[in-house]
């Protein structure tokens, strides 16, 4: 079976990892699926080709080709709660965002065989990169990489900022690295936050290891930022925007990494 994601290697200390991009399904899981649940409204669009940019950094990049209705992999395998007293759509989710149902009726989900033949090879090639990447630098990058709609009830009141940087509460990035990526999103045009609604999910606090030298951050984007959401198109002018925004940022971690390396590996 193919692995379900598409790796670009790098020659940099960072991975960027896009796990909810993916729009394939398999075909007996399509045919059991809602016209709603078919047409993936969750989906975080485009973020793969918003960081298209990232191999002229030579930064490492996994994208995930399966959507998050197959399986989620921002959630742990065991499907435990990440925010406690919110919405939780599950890692093998039945509703969408919206609440509406994503399968015809009733369901027999296998969560472990979804677990075992789309959750964990991704997971897999993560850990190898991460371990690689620390073996040849001393230390590790990790930058997940997501989008979502500006404007979502059942997760948030009113409008989203535009750039949503999480380190899981400071515990899954050195403080410096944090930084440097908030300093740049709070001078560039949008509006940005650290730890807020979204501190990062799964990836973020699961491979985030400071003191093992694994530094992890999640950004999460409004999506009104680089495409129309009323039409779901990639917005060209805008994207280019967001973009340069997103080198700034990466490039930042990058030098301060770099800079602080003895630190970082310590």
């Amino acid at each position: 079976m193919a692995a379900g994601f598409t790796f670009r290697s790098g020659n940099a200390p960072l991975l960027i990892s896009v796990p909810h991009d993916g729009r394939r399904v398999p075909d007996d899981i399509a045919a059991q699926m809602t016209e709603v649940g078919q047409s993936l409204p969750d989906t975080d669009w485009y973020v793969a080709r918003l960081y298209e940019f990232a191999t002229e950094l030579g930064v490492a990049m996994i994208i995930a080709d399966y959507s998050r209705y197959v399986v989620d992999l921002n959630r742990p395998a065991d499907d435990a709660a990440l925010y406690e007293g919110q919405l939780v759509t599950g890692l093998c989710p039945t509703q969408t965002f919206a609440g509406q149902d994503i399968y015809k009726g009733a369901v027999t989900i296998d969560t472990q065989q979804r677990v075992r033949h789309y959750w964990r090879p991704y997971h897999d090639k993560i850990q190898a990169t991460l371990e690689a990447l620390r073996a040849e630098h001393g230390y590790a990058l990790l930058w997940d990489a997501h989008s979502i709609a500006s404007q979502v009830p059942s997760l948030f009141d009113g409008e989203l900022q535009v750039l949503n940087i999480g380190t899981w509460d400071g515990r899954s990035c050195g403080q410096a690295i944090a930084a440097a990526a908030t300093d740049i999103a709070e001078a560039s045009p949008y509006d940005a936050v650290l730890n807020g609604r979204f501190k990062g999910g799964y990836i973020t606090r699961h491979y985030g290891r400071p003191e093992q030298g694994v530094h992890a951050l999640q950004l999460e984007l409004a999506q009104r930022a680089y495409m129309d959401e009323a039409t779901q198109c990639y917005a060209r002018t805008k994207a280019s925007q967001m973009r340069d925004t997103l080198k700034d940022m990466l490039s930042a971690i990058l030098e301060t990494a770099a800079s602080n390396a003895v630190i970082l590996s310590r």
